[in-house]
C-alpha cells in the first residue's frame, strides 16, 4: 500500500514538473527577414547566436565543416516564385540554409531539409545547389549573426550573411518581365480594359524602352478619360522620351498646375524637370 503511494505521489510530482514553465528570453533569438525581389517574396528564418566574447569562424564554428547558418533549427529560405540564386534556377519552395566557411572561400548549400535540427542530420544528396562565395572583412564586428537583404534594384538583391567580422553574400534575382509582358497583352486586348491597365502598361513599355508609340497611345487612353496630374506626367515623360518636346511641355504644363493645387510636391518637381528639360 506504501508503494502505491509512493508512485502515485511520484506521478503527480513529475506531472507538476512536466507543467512547470519558465520563460526567458532565448540565447539565439529567432528572426525573420523577407524582401520583395521582382515579383517574388523571399523570406529567412533563423536564429542569431551573439559572440559573447568568443572566436566564432575557425573556432566555435570550425573551418570546412557543415554549418546550420545560424543556431537551433537550420536557417530556412522560402521563395514564392522560381528565382536565380548565384544565377542558377531555384524552384518555388523551402530550402534549408548549410554552409561550410573557411578563411578565404565559403560553401553555400541549399537543401531539401528545411526542418532539421542542427547540422547533426545534414544530407548531401538532397543539396539542391551547391556553390563558393568569397568572404568580405568587416571593419568593425557585428554582435549578432546577422542576415539582412542589400544592393536592391527592382528585380535583384543580395542576401547578406553578416557574423563577427565577417560578411558573405548571396544573390538573388527574379525577372518577372516575361509574366508582365504577358499580362499586359491579355489584359489590354480586353473590351473593358480601364485606365488604370493602360497607365500601368504604358509606364511599364516606358520603363523598359520599349515601343513608344504603342507607350504613348495607351498614355493617350488614359488623359481622354482621366485629367489628372499623373496621367498628365505619364504622357509627357513619354512624349519628352519619343522627341516630342512640343508636346510633352503642354501636358508638363498642365500637370504642373494641377500638382500645385493639389500641393504634391514630388510630381511638382517631375513637372518642372520635364519643363527643364525640353527647353525649346
Amino acid at each position: 500500500m506504501k508503494k502505491l503511494v509512493f508512485s502515485a505521489a511520484l506521478f503527480l510530482s513529475l506531472i507538476s514538473f512536466a507543467q512547470a514553465q519558465i520563460t526567458t528570453p532565448a540565447a539565439s533569438p529567432a528572426a525573420t527577414v523577407a524582401q520583395t525581389v521582382g515579383l517574388a517574396k523571399v523570406t529567412v528564418d533563423y536564429s542569431r547566436p551573439a559572440l559573447k566574447g568568443r572566436k566564432m569562424f575557425g573556432d566555435q564554428v570550425p573551418y570546412g565543416k557543415v554549418w546550420r547558418t545560424g543556431a537551433n533549427m537550420i536557417t530556412k529560405l522560402t521563395v514564392s516564385d522560381e528565382v536565380m540564386v548565384n544565377n542558377q534556377k531555384l524552384p518555388a519552395g523551402s530550402y534549408g540554409i548549410y554552409t561550410i566557411p573557411n578563411a578565404n572561400e565559403w560553401t553555400i548549400i541549399l537543401n531539401k531539409d528545411a526542418n532539421a535540427f542542427g547540422a547533426f542530420n545534414y544530407k548531401p544528396e538532397n543539396d539542391v545547389m551547391r556553390f563558393t562565395v568569397k568572404p568580405e572583412r568587416l571593419t568593425s564586428p557585428v554582435e549578432y549573426f546577422t542576415i539582412a537583404f542589400t544592393d536592391f534594384s527592382p528585380t535583384t538583391a543580395n542576401l547578406a550573411l553578416q557574423w563577427e567580422t565577417t560578411r558573405v553574400t548571396i544573390p538573388v534575382k527574379h525577372d518577372p518581365d516575361a509574366r508582365i509582358m504577358a499580362q499586359i497583352q491579355e489584359q489590354t486586348a480586353k473590351p473593358e480594359a480601364g485606365t488604370g491597365i493602360y497607365f500601368a502598361a504604358a509606364d511599364y513599355y516606358y520603363q523598359t524602352n520599349r515601343d513608344m508609340k504603342q507607350a504613348l497611345a495607351w498614355a493617350n487612353k488614359v488623359v481622354d478619360k482621366d485629367k489628372q496630374y499623373w496621367t498628365y506626367y505619364l504622357r509627357a515623360k513619354i512624349a519628352a522620351k519619343m522627341g516630342d518636346c512640343k508636346a510633352a511641355r503642354t501636358d508638363a504644363q498642365q500637370g504642373l498646375e494641377l500638382a500645385q493645387k493639389a500641393g504634391d510636391d514630388a510630381y511638382i518637381k517631375n513637372h518642372q524637370k520635364i519643363l527643364a528639360d525640353c527647353k525649346m
